[in-house]
């Protein structure tokens, strides 16, 4: 019996007609990455394989070689022949379709079908089996058009301003940070930058994929240079005396999870905005049907809900069990802060 095109390990996803993993979360020694988050992108594989925008910033993050492949470029890895397709999740983030001997999967990775400005908008890719994240799998979560969360972020950095207080806005510092900026009025007042986000303009800046003007707050920080500032930090960063120096401040937090009221209360900021680089429920409905696979993995999420609608709906689903954590939880941990 021949093997499957993917099949699934305690390293992660696995093609054994290449011999290579995607996304793999223990050390392999071929790795091909969707994207830079760093529950994707994680350090100690042999060698990696990436975008050139998700190489730029692996190189930034983990400072280790890495070989790139465009978008739509096909590479022969073994016996199976592989490409990066777009995926909206953040800029330079791919899904990854492997084809062996005419049989073709898809590794969705994260992603999302709005566009954002600043991510290659999502591509539906054809496949006989499709492996999609679904971090957002309920009905409850369905997301605003961007243009309405914009204007309420405007709002309230506007009466904050008004207020003579400052606007400390939570996100994750690849990707979300750099959307929300570029959503921001710059006539309202200063864009601030946490020295993680500031990290990750600097590279999108360089690879032209990112020019909103942001001031990164120095050690010689001097407040009254900057009077009611919106600043754009990692959350964990706001209890801290880093977030002090601004003075009197209103803090707000950017996620999918703020659709939840008790997500809300217990993240301790004083405003949500419900904004996701990952897809609603009415999004991966739609990839799913898109790709017209006969097959379905539902992963990284609530894989088993979502699984159970889909056979319910006469897809073939299995969920697959993952050890990706999901970057918007990971914006409130310390290490995003560094």
């Amino acid at each position: 019996m021949a093997d499957p095109v993917l099949s699934f390990t305690e390293r992660g996803i696995h093609c054994p007609a290449a011999d290579v993993y995607i996304d793999p979360w223990r050390p392999v020694p071929r790795a091909l990455i969707t994207h830079a988050h760093s529950d994707h992108a994680r350090p100690g594989h042999g060698a990696y394989l990436a975008t050139p925008l998700t190489a730029a910033m692996i190189r930034h993050r983990l400072g280790v070689e890495v070989q790139e492949l465009g978008f739509g470029e096909r590479l022969r890895i073994g016996g199976a022949t592989v490409s990066f397709h777009p995926a909206g999740h953040v800029p330079g983030s791919a899904q990854v379709r492997v084809e062996v001997g005419g049989e073709v999967w898809v590794v969705s990775g994260d992603y999302k079908l709005e566009a954002d400005g600043l991510s290659e908008p999502f591509e539906p890719v054809r496949c006989h089996a499709f492996i999609t994240e679904c971090t957002f799998g309920l009905p409850v979560f369905r997301w605003q058009p961007q243009a309405e969360v914009a204007g309420e972020i405007n709002a309230w950095w506007r009466a904050n301003r008004d207020a003579g207080r400052a606007s400390l806005l939570g996100a994750y510092s690849l990707g979300k940070a750099q959307r929300l900026i570029s959503m921001l009025d710059p006539e309202i007042g200063p864009i601030l930058t946490h020295g993680a986000v500031e990290g990750s303009n600097a590279v999108l800046r360089a690879a032209g994929a990112f020019s909103c003007a942001t001031v990164p707050v120095t050690p010689d920080f001097d407040r009254k240079a900057h009077p009611a500032p919106m600043v754009v930090a990692p959350p964990s960063a706001f209890g801290s005396s880093w977030a002090r120096k601004f003075g009197p401040a209103e803090t707000g937090f950017a996620s999918g999870w703020m659709r939840l009221r008790g997500v809300r209360r217990r993240r301790g900021v004083q405003r949500g905005f419900v904004i996701s680089d990952h897809a609603d429920w009415p999004a991966l409905l739609r990839a799913i049907k898109e790709t017209g696979a006969e097959k379905i993995y539902p992963t990284h999420g609530y894989v088993d809900i979502f699984a159970q609608y889909l056979r319910s709906e006469g897809y073939d689903a299995t969920p697959v069990p993952t050890e990706f954590g999901g970057d918007e939880d990971a914006a409130t941990q310390s290490g995003d802060a560094a």
